[in-house]
């Protein structure tokens, strides 16, 4: 009989924010993804596994509450038949936009990758997590990004067999956000006529980035396609437009009904000042780091 296997893992994986981005429909889910551009923050999801032989069943926490399925237990099932014990904590908001079912889902690969000594690459980990990302409906283009870290560009759909990244280069400048509410992310890739406006208006947009990589740039782009797209909410532009008032520049979260921008240093205080007449301001820096074993 084989000794019961034993383990333990950690693992840090970033958020993401979707400034814009097209959705490439595939039947096989590591070709399945987006293009677009987004921002990789230094809040995230820290996710601890343990294995051991004894448990009968699987069980993760989210912020100490069970959850029953989604990315994390399809990563789970497809690297292992082992139960386990998984507990993630989020640094960031959830369901608002900022990438935490990709977090997640990266997090639990790596710990697990660990915990049962795998050896699977930091590749083969990444498209575990984004198929299990596209086979549940709750992410297209995080894992990808955030397996990378800074400003990404995503010009090739699908898994990092197939997809295709490239980098605006970035100082680790500030990330201000107001969270507004949910967007399932599902009941808007559901929606026949929104995926076709969204695919125009992401085209348009990484078309125009790509002619102008600059993290100004990225924020004009993400504001067109916010606006353009009519996915942006009523309070959402009323913060967009105030923070145009001092100079700056923002945009909402796709997709999630929050806003951020990317702030100047010489505006950094103002549009802080600003944002906070809306809400609380939660603060992060833009990150170059991926996932990581901690």
């Amino acid at each position: 009989m084989p000794p019961l296997a034993k383990g333990t893992g950690r693992a840090f994986a970033p958020a993401h924010i979707t400034g814009f981005f097209e959705i490439h429909a595939h039947d096989d889910p590591c070709r399945m993804g987006s293009t677009g551009c987004g921002i990789v923050l230094d809040g995230g999801v820290e996710t601890t596994v343990v294995v051991d032989g004894s448990m009968d069943r699987t069980m993760v926490k989210l912020n100490g509450s069970i959850v029953e399925d989604g990315a994390i237990h399809t990563v789970i099932t497809m690297l292992s038949d082992a139960a386990v014990m998984v507990e993630s904590t989020t640094g960031v908001p959830i369901g608002c936009g900022f990438g935490t079912s990709g977090a997640g889902a990266l997090g639990v690969a790596y710990a697990l990758n660990r915990a049962l000594s795998l050896n699977q690459t930091a590749e083969q980990l990444t498209g575990i997590a984004h198929v299990a990302e596209v086979m549940n409906g709750s992410g297209l283009g995080d894992v990808v990004a955030q397996s990378h870290g800074g400003v990404v560009m995503r010009t090739r759909a699908g898994a990092s067999a197939f997809g295709e990244i490239s980098r605006i280069p970035a100082s680790e400048q500030k990330v201000l956000c107001i969270v507004l509410g949910q967007i399932p992310t599902k009941s808007v890739l559901d929606n026949a006529r929104t995926v076709r406006q969204i695919n125009s208006a992401g085209r348009d947009a990484l078309k125009a980035l790509l002619r102008a990589p600059t993290v100004g740039n990225f924020m004009l782009q993400s504001r067109e396609f916010a606006i353009g797209t009519g996915l942006v909410s009523e309070r959402a532009l009323d913060i967009i437009e105030t923070v145009e008032t001092v100079g700056g520049m923002a945009s909402q979260a796709m997709l999630g009904d929050a806003v951020f921008t990317i702030a100047p240093v010489s505006g950094e205080n103002k549009m802080r000042e600003v944002m906070g007449e809306f809400g609380r301001v939660l603060e992060y820096s833009i990150s170059s780091c991926g996932p990581k074993l901690v």
